[in-house]
């Protein structure tokens, strides 16, 4: 019930009456579940929708009653003096802002989720706060909380509150209970069928993934990894006598269906295509995020295996390589290691600002390859350097790459998506894989420059792909299990010096056959530069080294 007092009397006096609706605690909580519900969560309604509508009509309009009598009762329970509001204006931001990225990109906010949002940088996440995201927060979440706070909540005697929210709580969980017994085989059949079903229900998802993170945040703040490898130990120098040098480009948001190299009709490959590389077309990311991926490829643990728990507690490949005596680098252009690095040197390279490539807190790729050189010139014996690249991060596509860089047009130059046509954003994004075709050619050209006083050989792959708007999704970091090709296939090759690959055993054309025909994943990336360093140690597989079956039997590790 509504009731009207006067603000002020001396305004009311004057012939001015300003007045504030007075409404009941539980009244106001079932307002909010209503905005709540039709204003921030359209997604998660047009999703539900669909899949109920061709199955059982009636089960759709139960599961909206069941759904709508358990968020009422979860915002009654914060039906008490001095937190309603607060509790309430919290639901609604948190509603609006992820209504935002729930309708906008598709995007499900889960655990991994929050994890990449709480280690982007600054830089990155400005890209995502755009006009129009701003006004849709202020009209969808701060308006809404300015009238919360605005109106006079009327509370009952602690008892008779106590009496009826717990009556009001008792009734919508029947309700819910109804509604799910009713329909339990069709809500079982949609469930196991559509997975996603509840991943865009606001506020309560994003509420509960934070809560998840920040236990698990708690769990592990004290994990020390444990060792792994301490017996690994190089087999041998490479016949020539030059030191073995592998570069790593670790990519970032390059999905295999855009590079040329693996067919794409556009040709966004062609420095790559004149340089002799070996491309896997058929190869699977570890996860849709960086946080996710770049963690459980170093690791020893394959995707099925992988949790972050393990990832922390472990050593992984780079910490295997040091075992050996080889000498490891990292220099970094993304968002950080996510704790791969932490026993081996790193270089965050942002921060340096260098007005040749850097601008507003990002660097451009070609950043790293002016690093190489240095790097190359101190090198003495077997050494891996891992260059991280910022690559293809969107939305602001179009900062990725410079202007000699923009040979598909018109691309979309702006990170509000909104603006632009899907083929201006599809042209942005080939940019920057047209870009990173240029940054790994470079790497092999400094690579090849060196060749007579290195073994070189330069590994290029992918952390996680990215979706264009297939299906309404744009960007990446949805929920494995859920997740469509575009974000889960990437792109991976290598090239050899012709000097490391005779000296080492390599049959090239065996190699180009298996990568061409075979099926791969991140799973093999820790086994397969330990074979490519000729690194021993019990933790080596050669089953998931993509060079094992492809090498003389003389340099097979399997033998040592």
């Amino acid at each position: 019930m509504l009731r009207r007092k006067p603000l002020n009397d001396n305004n009311a006096s004057s012939g001015r009456r300003f007045v504030r609706p007075a409404i009941g605690s539980v009244t106001l909580c079932l307002i909010t579940t209503l905005y709540v519900l039709l204003v921030t969560n359209q997604t998660f309604w047009a999703k539900a929708y669909v899949y109920f509508i061709t199955s059982e009509p009636l089960a759709f309009v139960a599961f909206v009653a069941g759904i709508s009598a358990a968020i009422f009762a979860l915002f009654t329970l914060f039906s008490a003096k001095y937190i309603t509001k607060p509790a309430l204006i919290f639901f609604v931001l948190v509603a609006s802002v992820s209504s935002w990225f729930n309708d906008q990109f598709g995007v499900i906010i889960d655990k991994e989720m929050i994890r990449n949002a709480a280690v982007s940088t600054g830089a990155e996440a400005g890209h995502l706060i755009t006009t129009r995201f701003a006004m849709h927060v202020l009209l969808t979440g701060v308006l809404p909380a300015l009238v919360i706070i605005w109106v006079r909540i009327i509370h009952r005697p602690i008892l008779w509150k106590l009496v009826y929210n717990t009556a009001v709580i008792l009734a919508c969980a029947a309700v819910f209970v109804a509604a799910g017994t009713t329909f339990y085989k069709t809500y079982a059949g949609v469930g196991r069928a559509h997975r996603d079903l509840l991943d865009t229900l606001n506020p309560v998802v994003p509420i509960a993934s934070v809560v998840r993170y920040g236990i698990d945040m708690q769990r592990n703040a004290n994990v020390v990894a444990g060792p792994l490898g301490t017996d690994a130990r190089k087999v041998g120098a490479v016949d020539n006598g030059k030191p073995r040098v592998t570069i790593i480009v670790a990519g970032e948001t390059a999905r295999a269906q855009n590079f040329s190299l693996g067919g794409y009709s556009k040709e966004t490959n062609p420095e790559l295509a004149k340089r002799n590389v070996v491309y896997f077309p058929n190869t699977s990311s570890c996860g849709t995020a960086t946080a996710t991926s770049i963690p459980c490829l170093f690791s020893v643990y394959t995707r099925g295996q992988y949790n972050h728990r393990k990832g922390l507690e472990t050593e992984n490949l780079l910490d295997v390589l040091t075992h050996a005596k080889v000498d490891v680098t990292w220099l970094d252009n993304d968002t950080g290691s996510y704790n791969v690095t932490d026993r081996v040197s790193y270089t965050y390279l942002p921060p340096s600002a260098d007005p040749r490539f850097c601008k507003d807190g990002e660097c451009k790729d070609e950043i790293l390859v002016d690093k190489v050189d240095g790097w190359l010139d101190k090198v003495k014996g077997d050494s891996v350097l891992v260059l991280h690249q910022l690559g293809s991060h969107g939305p602001a596509y179009y900062q990725r790459y410079p202007e000699e860089f923009r040979r598909f047009k018109p691309d979309c130059r702006s990170n509000d998506f909104s603006s632009c046509s899907q083929e201006e954003i599809t042209n942005a994004y080939d940019n920057t894989i047209l870009y990173t075709d240029h940054i790994v050619s470079m790497v092999i050209d400094k690579l090849k420059a060196r060749s007579n006083s290195v073994s070189g050989a330069v590994l290029y792959f992918s952390d996680h792909g990215e979706s264009l708007g297939e299906n309404g999704i744009y960007l990446h970091g949805t929920p494995y299990i859920i997740a469509p090709a575009q974000q889960t296939h990437v792109p991976m090759l290598v090239w050899m010096a012709d000097d490391l690959a005779k000296t080492g055993g390599y049959d090239m054309a065996c190699l180009s056959k298996n990568a061409a025909t075979g099926t791969h994943s991140h799973d093999n990336i820790f086994h397969s530069v330990l074979g490519m360093m000729d690194v021993s140690t019990k933790v080596y597989d050669p089953s998931l080294d993509v060079f094992a079956a492809c090498r003389t039997p003389s340099n097979k590790l399997a033998q040592n």
